[in-house]
């Protein structure tokens, strides 16, 4: 059978997930795993495919008015920057550490959504407070995502709203496109080794376009009670692989 077709499918759920939530990654990453491509392969795919449902998703936050260009243009730049270092980390250093790190980290954030009651809510802020902070985020979780990957685009939400205090679904905009530079970084550095398999990478990134638009207009239309969910499923599952992979 064509892994096209096991593929395909996956990718463009992966990207739905992403579209709302953010760490569609922790799907598409294990789909191109498990059909046999070589890890490095994997990943870079799995970023083209990524930054390609990014785009999309990242267009209809535009279109609705829920993004912070302030914040996101600071946290932008220094999210770029973080990727391609953390890129250049991941071949050189195990991801070991991190993973333990995790473990603990996951359920920990889990719990803080399920008991603070007001996760989501706008909360007013500084400007300067806000983008400084903002910058910040990019940096760090741009590191994370170049050098480990999963999960990015979710924790670079619950920090725009939980610290940053932004509204739900502006911290999902803006995360959206913050996530989008330091997808285009680590697909640089891959691209730049030849890291990506046209053929399939190609066909991916269509259904992840599609993944990308359909989850992108649902988490418009509904909000945070799709929002929220879906950001639990991703935490599960994060901490599911980072279980399997270690123990």
């Amino acid at each position: 059978m064509n892994i096209l077709w096991i593929l395909c499918p996956i990718i463009s759920f992966g990207s739905f997930v992403d579209a709302i939530a953010g760490g569609g990654g922790l799907i598409s990453l294990t789909a191109y795993m498990a059909v046999g491509l070589p890890p490095n392969i994997a990943l870079g795919n799995n970023k083209f495919s990524s930054a390609s449902g990014t785009v999309i998703a990242t267009a209809q936050y535009i279109r609705q008015k829920q993004v912070d260009f302030q914040v996101g243009l600071i946290a932008i730049i220094l999210s770029f920057l973080g990727s391609s270092f953390g890129s250049y980390l991941a071949t050189q250093y195990a991801t070991t550490y991190l993973s333990y790190l995790l473990i603990v980290l996951v359920p920990s954030l889990a719990i803080f959504m399920l008991f603070k009651p007001d996760f989501g809510t706008a909360r007013q802020h500084s400007k300067l407070f806000m983008v400084s902070l903002g910058g910040i985020s990019g940096l760090v979780i741009g590191t994370y995502d170049g050098f480990f990957g999963p999960g990015t685009g979710m924790f670079l939400t619950m920090i725009f709203t939980s610290i940053l205090g932004m509204e739900l679904l502006k911290a999902c905009g803006t995360a959206r496109i913050v996530n989008l530079a330091s997808n285009a970084a680590a697909l640089m550095v891959f691209l730049s080794h030849g890291d990506v398999d046209f053929s399939i990478a190609i066909p991916c990134a269509i259904s992840a376009i599609i993944g990308g638009f359909i989850g992108s207009r649902l988490a418009l239309r509904i909000g945070s009670k799709v929002v929220k969910p879906v950001m639990m499923l991703v935490l599960l599952l994060l901490l599911i692989k980072v279980i399997i992979e270690h123990f």
